[in-house]
């Protein structure tokens, strides 16, 4: 069986997101995925907005939040909704969406979707270390080792998903199929490409895939531009739209950008963020050359 969404699936109006993570600066890479995002909103004479994805409290800094938007602007991008100015889908600071994340949470216990994990840390690093695991995947694939412990009567057993790490269960076998606009038609495959992912942690915060599915669904996004990192995080979040009863947007994920080594670049290339470009005195000009050279050597 396969879930497949294709281009005809979802109408206009345009709505785009742009949502940075202040853990710290923005680098050359994300210049690539938010130059594209505003670009792609502009060229669809649509909406774009800013998210704050300031969920990890441990990393998150307010510094980061007034850097990354001083540096959008600088670069030329211009959001019609946001932290900053406010919109009809306010807030848009993840860490004030708790009740919407809750709604959500609920919503996949009653209708027998998740269920609570009890491994351990050390549990879950052996499975993170295990020799089939990919490297470039966010999350490791968690072999199903609480399924069976979830009883029949837990939606009565549960007034919060605090204490726990609560996983999807993914119905194994299934094909998840989407298009990409960038990339064209992609699949992956359910209990093979992925596990049972999370959606709640134990420390009582809701996980990357169902906060995002959570807010691009009430922002009404129709379509998501990210890095191809998150190719896989696609079809995650195709089944939680599909488990909560959402029609999922379109997506359109950039190449990743990769440094002079071949790695993938990341908030610790300081030599590449946007911040210190800036303060050597590059144009944005400059910058969206760097980009633009960096995707032809890649190509080539």
């Amino acid at each position: 069986m396969s879930d497949s969404f294709t281009l005809s699936d979802k109408p206009a109006p345009y709505r785009g997101r742009l949502a940075p993570s202040p853990t710290g600066l923005l680098h050359l890479g994300h210049a690539n995925t938010f130059l594209t995002a505003h670009d792609r909103a502009r060229d669809a004479g649509g909406t774009l907005l800013l998210r704050n994805e300031n969920l990890d409290t441990q990393r998150s800094r307010p510094g980061f939040v007034s850097a990354m938007i001083e540096d959008l602007r600088w670069l030329g991008i211009a959001w019609q909704e946001g932290p900053d100015i406010g919109g009809p889908y306010a807030p848009y600071n993840q860490s004030e969406r708790r009740e919407h994340y809750l709604g959500a949470w609920r919503t996949l216990l009653d209708r027998g979707f998740i269920y609570p994990c009890r491994c351990s840390r050390k549990d879950l690093a052996a499975m993170a270390s295990a020799p089939h695991e990919n490297d470039e995947d966010d999350e490791p694939r968690y072999p199903g080792t609480c399924r069976s412990l979830a009883g029949a009567d837990m939606q009565a057993s549960y007034g919060s998903p605090a204490g726990s790490n609560w996983r999807f269960r993914v119905p194994d076998g299934r094909a998840i199929a989407f298009h990409d606009q960038h990339f064209g038609m992609q699949s992956f495959v359910a209990g093979q490409d992925f596990g049972d992912f999370l959606v709640w942690r134990r420390d009582d915060m809701p996980s990357y895939q169902l906060a995002c599915v959570v807010d691009d669904a009430a922002m009404r996004i129709t379509e998501v531009v990210r890095g191809a990192d998150l190719l896989k995080s696609t079809a995650r979040q195709i089944l939680l739209y599909g488990a909560l009863g959402i029609e999922p947007p379109l997506w359109y994920h950039c190449p990743l950008m990769r440094d002079a080594q071949g790695e993938r670049l990341a908030k610790r290339h300081d030599a590449l963020s946007i911040r210190v470009l800036r303060e050597a005195g590059r144009s944005p000009e400059d910058v969206r050359r760097m980009v633009n050279a960096i995707k032809t050597s890649a190509s080539g």
